[in-house]
């Protein structure tokens, strides 16, 4: 049975996890964790942080963190229909956003394939246990799409790496303990070369974070300024010179198991959508009602498309499925806007409702994690083997 039918049908190789998962998310998520049901997420990460970090911990000790990673590092070693299914059976459960994603996501199997084993017996634990946080340095102000333009610089000074620069739009660097960064450690060179990959504590005097504002009110994307700040020889990643290689298989894994998912949260929107146009009379549209099946449409394709293209090692075919999604969920919050009417417009003491919080958040979508230009740009390129621009 192929992956598609296996996460489809949750049977097969997928089917006793999926029932272990449903069973265990329903035992947990109560007491002192039901509150914590459908907290965080893309828009709203400063719900529940400190419940959120606790119920990371208890991931953790239960088994149920980075379960793709070998035994030895806490993993299952699971395969990729049982990552599915647990991904799904999360979702489904309204658990809340996991704390923990960008350090069991992209570091970690980043560490898997390029670090040392002394980086390795460091780094993984802590993350599967959900005791340290990781954020990602990579974007700068002028060097966003353009990752090759990195102008932070990093030395080696007396053992140490010495890191001077400022990275923008920093996912969760205000609660992070660790950034794997992105900096020029060779002196003179320009694009691809002379770049590392050094991974740098946040919580010392070198370090600053600043919030950015976003158009919902919060702040989940960071201004992070290195002035002096420092980390061992012995934390770089790969080859000192080596670390655009590094950063860009970091980048292959953004689009994992964890994308159905997500998928059945878009659902729970949709639905969300739906039910609003019922209400409000948006329904009886005939322009609102065609979108409104346009996008459920598109909804079921996203879905077979992940389950077509999903393998362990994602190539540059990947970014399909994030030009297609980010694409969509844009649409999807226009539509939110459009089935509430005029009320859609106001926001009563300035509280927006979720689908005004959805509409305004997902304008970020075709931007961050590599604009729709960049996918556009790698899909012809590395996919089709179209000439480079």
């Amino acid at each position: 049975m192929s992956l598609r039918e296996q996460a489809a049908a949750g049977t097969g190789a997928s089917s006793g996890l999926r029932e272990q998962a449903r069973a265990w998310l329903e035992e947990n998520l109560t007491g002192p964790f039901a509150g914590a049901r459908g907290l965080g997420g893309p828009g709203r990460e400063h719900e529940g942080h400190e419940i959120r970090l606790a119920w990371e911990r208890h991931l953790g000790t239960a088994g149920w963190t980075c379960l793709a990673w070998p035994e030895r590092y806490g993993g299952r070693a699971a395969s990729l229909a049982d990552q599915v299914a647990f991904h799904e059976e999360y979702a489904r459960a309204d658990a809340p956003a996991r704390v923990g994603h960008i350090g069991e996501g992209l570091l970690g199997p980043t560490l898997l394939r390029f670090g040392t084993d002394e980086q390795k017996a460091r780094f993984l634990p802590p993350i599967q246990r959900g005791e340290e946080l990781w954020c990602q340095g990579y974007s700068e102000p002028d060097a966003g799409s353009d990752l090759a333009g990195v102008r932070t610089r990093a030395q080696l000074v007396g053992g140490r790496w010495v890191v001077d620069g400022q990275k923008v739009w920093t996912s969760l660097a205000h609660v992070a303990d660790w950034c794997f960064v992105l900096c020029r450690t060779e002196p003179g060179s320009q694009r691809h070369r002379g770049l590392s990959y050094l991974l740098v504590p946040m919580r010392q005097p070198g370090v600053e974070v600043r919030p950015i504002v976003q158009m919902t009110g919060t702040s989940e994307f960071n201004e992070v300024f290195f002035d002096g700040a420092v980390t061992d020889a012995a934390n770089v990643v790969g080859a000192p010179g080596d670390g655009w290689r590094v950063a860009m298989a970091t980048l292959a894994h953004e689009r994992g198991a964890s994308t159905l998912g997500q998928q059945i949260g878009f659902r729970r929107e949709l639905d969300k959508v739906i039910e609003t146009a019922r209400r409000t009379g948006a329904a009886e549209d005939p322009v609102l009602r065609d979108r409104l099946v346009r996008a459920w449409l598109e909804l079921r394709i996203m879905r077979l498309n992940a389950l077509r293209t999903m393998r362990p090692d994602p190539g540059p075919e990947a970014s399909i499925g994030k030009l297609y999604w980010s694409e969509w969920h844009r649409r999807l919050g226009e539509l939110a806007q459009a089935v509430q009417g005029r009320a859609g417009l106001v926001a009563p003491e300035g509280e927006l409702n979720d689908l005004q919080r959805l509409y305004l958040f997902s304008r970020a979508d075709t931007i961050y994690a590599g604009s729709s230009e960049i996918q556009r740009t790698i899909i012809a390129e590395r996919t089709l083997g179209l000439p480079r621009q």
